[in-house]
């Protein structure tokens, strides 16, 4: 029995050695896209040659491993290598990566060429890379349609309207969102700002900020101005006024265009349908000898001219 034991523990030891020695390591500190990157493929009991080994990257859309070489054909450089540098010195294998985008993150691993350890592969490094896009502010509430084109600036509302702005961008992380108005104290932890029974004091500048969760130096913000209008202002003075008027007038013109062309398409219908049967009188009829339409002949030919 103990003998088994032992011939496990050894055949665990082999395996360990023939496909454990090599590791991948990359940046301990969390990495915001844009920055460069460098991984270091590492034997860890130094017993391999490290001009054997070399980097691979797993394609998701591929579903399949690609080895990082610059000396590899221009195709299959300019789709998988513009954006990393291979590099050897003193018997180390470094990748840079410059300026990391989040398609980039991985995962990479590093593999021997050995012949006596075929499988000899690190475990596969993802780097995790933090983003945040630009911050949109629109008007909640008024359906998707008008929600492209109601990413507002400068908001014009008239007195006594009531407000609901929505704040949104996109990250690697759920942001969390906060609200606040220049010249005051106050701040509001929501993706949404509602404002009821606007006044002339409630206009100025407001500020939405997104900060993600974790690292907290990564931060977007957009600023809006509102401006409150007389009470008897015309609707077409409010932003959500000149909205609807671009959406009326774009919908507008799509419908004119349908009914030109379908009035077009109708109308060459009938004309098709409307011409009669082919004009025959310049087709040439049968000519007889006793005809007055005969041609005078040279020839003396008696037979009719068919």
């Amino acid at each position: 029995m103990k003998g088994y034991i032992l011939l496990a523990v050894l055949a665990i030891t082999f395996l360990q050695r023939s496909t454990g020695s090599l590791e991948v390591k990359g940046p301990s500190e969390p990495i915001l896209e844009g920055q460069d990157v460098t991984l270091e493929c590492v034997d860890t009991e130094s017993e391999l040659n490290m001009s054997t080994v070399h980097f691979q990257r797993f394609s998701k859309y591929m579903k399949k491993w690609y080895r990082l070489e610059p000396d590899q054909e221009y195709f299959y450089r300019r789709c998988f290598l513009y954006d990393v540098d291979v590099r050897r010195e003193e018997n180390r294998l470094l990748l840079f990566i410059a300026s990391i985008q989040s398609w980039s993150e991985g995962p990479y691993r590093c593999v021997s060429e050995n012949s006596s350890a075929p499988d000899n592969s690190s475990q596969p490094l993802t780097i995790p890379i933090h983003y945040m896009r630009e911050v949109a502010v629109h008007r909640a509430g008024l359906g998707y349609l008008t929600r492209y084109f109601n990413s507002v600036q400068d908001l014009k509302v008239r007195l006594g309207d009531d407000v609901e702005l929505e704040c949104s961008t996109s990250a690697s992380e759920a942001p969390e969102y906060f609200w606040a108005k220049e010249g005051e104290d106050w701040i509001l932890p929501s993706k949404k700002l509602k404002l009821e029974k606007m006044r002339d004091q409630d206009g100025g500048r407001y500020t939405c900020s997104a900060q993600s969760p974790t690292v907290r130096s990564l931060m977007k913000k957009r600023t809006i101005s509102i401006s409150v209008l007389p009470e008897d202002a015309a609707w077409y003075e409010t932003t959500t006024g000149r909205i609807f008027f671009m959406v009326g007038g774009v919908g507008f013109v799509l419908l004119v265009v349908m009914i030109s062309m379908i009035t077009y398409l109708c109308r060459r219908a009938n004309q098709r349908k409307s011409k009669g049967p082919i004009d025959d009188r310049s087709q040439k009829k049968p000519i007889y000898r006793s005809s007055v339409e005969s041609l005078p002949s040279t020839a003396g030919d008696k037979q009719p001219l068919v």
